[in-house]
């Protein structure tokens, strides 16, 4: 019996969508060996987290990837459902990265839905603020080893790898900003996603 192939849930950042440079590169080096599904999150963090759940039992994803709110998401996500994943430049603290950047703005990639504007409004950060007071709810050391972290050398927006190193074991870096290129995501993201379902999903 052939054995199905995994997949990988990526979650992308906040300006970004599902159809991200960093979404399609992954598609791309995890060809053969990976499918990936990359959705456009929702505004609002509780949406998003609902969405990502659902997705998670619907496909039974064999690890979850993201970037910087993407990440911050998957760490909540994979922490509740015992899950490998890689946080790609993790943000913690969103609402430090919001809140100088109130008003509208435009996604830099296209939505399925073809809303590309959005409005950073107190409110949102709010919701962030709750969210962030709960997103260690699910720390446990059965999560210690299976949810790795990756961090970009020349990262001039997060800073959180001590604190992720407060809860987790792995941490990697590579030679980039806080948004990968897809030649980064391709040398770096894409061998430690390998790593991960190798040593952790069960086929």
């Amino acid at each position: 019996m052939e054995t199905a192939m995994p997949l990988v849930l990526f979650l992308h950042g906040f300006f970004a969508a599902g159809a991200c440079a960093p979404a399609q590169a992954l598609t791309q080096g995890l060809a053969g060996q990976a499918r990936v599904v990359a959705p456009d999150l929702p505004l609002h963090p509780g949406e998003a987290l609902d969405l990502v759940h659902r997705l998670c039992l619907q496909h039974h994803p064999a690890a979850i990837a993201g970037n910087s709110n993407g990440a911050f998401l998957a760490q909540i996500a994979a922490s509740r459902l015992g899950l490998p994943a890689l946080l790609g430049n993790p943000h913690f603290e969103m609402t430090l990265f919001l809140t100088p950047r109130l008003g509208p703005h435009e996604y830099k990639a296209p939505r399925a839905d073809g809303r590309q504007h959005f409005v950073i409004d107190q409110p949102l950060i709010d919701e962030f603020a709750r969210l962030q007071q709960h997103q260690w709810d699910y720390d446990s050391s059965a999560n210690r080893d299976r949810i790795w972290g990756l961090f970009g050398t020349s990262d001039t927006l997060a800073h959180y790898e001590p604190l992720f190193l407060e809860h987790y074991t792995h941490a990697f870096h590579f030679p980039g900003a806080h948004t990968p290129t897809p030649d980064e995501v391709l040398r770096y993201y894409v061998p430690l996603v390998v790593q991960l379902i190798d040593r952790y999903a069960t086929r």
